[in-house]
């Protein structure tokens, strides 16, 4: 019989870590929610075949679900990117 061989595979670090929301992606979901609301106000205006419920209703919906939010989401500011980026082991001991 054949001998079953035995992979070191390297494991996964989990990360303990959660999302890091600040009040800055706070303020972009509420911007986005505030669209969200604003799209199906106006999805229902009484003129059923008027510019507003069927023109400027989805442009809303469509750039609050489909941009705002998903910017809320992923926003991370330029200093605190770079922070995160950089590692302590890389740079040189002074």
């Amino acid at each position: 019989m054949a001998k079953a061989e035995t992979r070191n595979v390297p494991r996964r670090k989990v990360q303990a870590e959660s999302l890091p929301f600040t009040q800055r992606n706070y303020q972009i979901l509420g911007a986005g929610l505030l669209l969200i609301v604003m799209g199906y106000v106006a999805l229902g205006q009484e003129p059923w075949d008027g510019t507003v419920p069927l023109v400027v209703a989805p442009i809303l919906l469509v750039l609050g679900y489909c941009v705002v939010i998903p910017l809320g989401i992923l926003y991370r500011a330029k200093a605190e990117a770079v922070e995160t980026t950089s590692n302590p082991a890389e740079k040189p001991a002074q």
